[in-house]
């Protein structure tokens, strides 16, 4: 019989990307849900979304690490979107955290927000630096070895802005038993996951898709808070695995969402289907509405694959 031999790929775990709501209520805080804050968690880094009032509380309720978060987006300085900061950052104080921190806010948020923090903080142990992006362009504004965030042009009564994150591509994985088979050195294993084909002393070429399988696929979220309808930032969110888009009010109270420059449900499941995303989340909801049925009904009318925020939720994105 003739030889052969077994091909085993041994793939690394891809690194969790999840999504966790701390609070997905407007304006003010009710029996039934908190204010807005999500943490984006991408392995064990953690990113927090707008800080509302009571989000520590919620932070340490269910279970997350202080001192593993990494940076602060706030989308706009209304309230429900930013009351939670001082104490947040006074609370990591006590707790001992020396690494230092970034705010990303508003161009036109950021020194109000720095004054504010001073003047109830006091002087902070560790750094806090008050990161200003621009709220009316789609660019770049955070950058870390797992994942860029890119503002999102928003609408809204405030300057605004929303935020894409988006994963790093990874390196090919090997096909070990197949570069052992082949008696490929280990000094050649890091040319071959960025791409290299290998090339032995005879110059015999074998291709790196025989050595290498395909790295994993890029994952990406995009928060999109307060706005009123805005048609393109279906470009902008193309694609997405997940979508976050705020859905206030529901369709018959369309004039008061244009009034207060908000958003029906129907409204951002419209953005899910135009952008093509994978799956829809809406939240921001109206203290008015207690059944949030009708919501997500009007949504996934328009969009099927859309859920409703509630706190608590821990959401894979994948």
């Amino acid at each position: 019989m003739g030889q052969f031999h077994v091909l085993t790929v041994f793939l690394p775990a891809m690194e969790e990307m999840t999504l966790t709501i701390l609070g997905c209520g407007s304006a003010l805080p009710t029996s039934m849900h908190m204010l807005s804050a999500q943490v984006l968690s991408v392995g064990n880094k953690l990113y927090l979304i707008d800080c509302g009032e009571g989000t520590q509380l919620q932070y340490r309720k269910l279970g997350l690490s202080f001192m593993r978060l990494r940076a602060i987006f706030i989308s706009h300085l209304h309230g429900d979107h930013c009351f939670g900061l001082p104490g947040l950052l006074s609370t990591f104080s006590l707790l001992g955290r020396r690494a230092g921190l970034s705010v990303y806010l508003p161009d036109d948020a950021a020194d109000v927000m720095r004054s504010v923090v001073e003047s109830l903080c006091g002087e902070l142990p560790y750094p806090v630096s008050f990161c200003p992006f621009d709220p009316r362009a789609h660019q770049v504004i955070y950058e870390d070895r797992s994942i860029t965030v890119t503002s999102l042009p928003l609408m809204h009564r405030v300057s605004c802005g929303g935020f894409l994150f988006r994963e790093k591509q990874g390196l090919r994985h090997l096909n070990r038993a197949e570069c052992d088979w082949r008696g490929i050195p280990v000094s050649y294993f890091d040319r071959l996951k960025h791409g290299a084909d290998y090339v032995d002393a005879d110059s015999n070429v074998v291709p790196n898709d025989v050595l290498t399988t395909p790295a994993d696929p890029v994952r990406s979220f995009a928060y999109c808070s307060d706005t009123a309808y805005l048609p393109a930032l279906a470009g902008q969110v193309r694609g997405v695995d997940l979508l976050y888009h705020e859905a206030t009010f529901a369709e018959c109270d369309a004039a008061r969402a244009r009034e207060t420059f908000h958003s029906t449900a129907r409204q951002a499941a419209t953005i899910a289907r135009d952008a093509g995303v994978r799956r829809l989340l809406i939240g921001h909801y109206s203290a008015r509405y207690k059944d949030l049925t009708p919501l997500l009904d009007e949504a996934r009318s328009v969009f099927g694959e859309t859920l409703l925020s509630h706190e608590g939720l821990n959401l894979a994105i994948k």
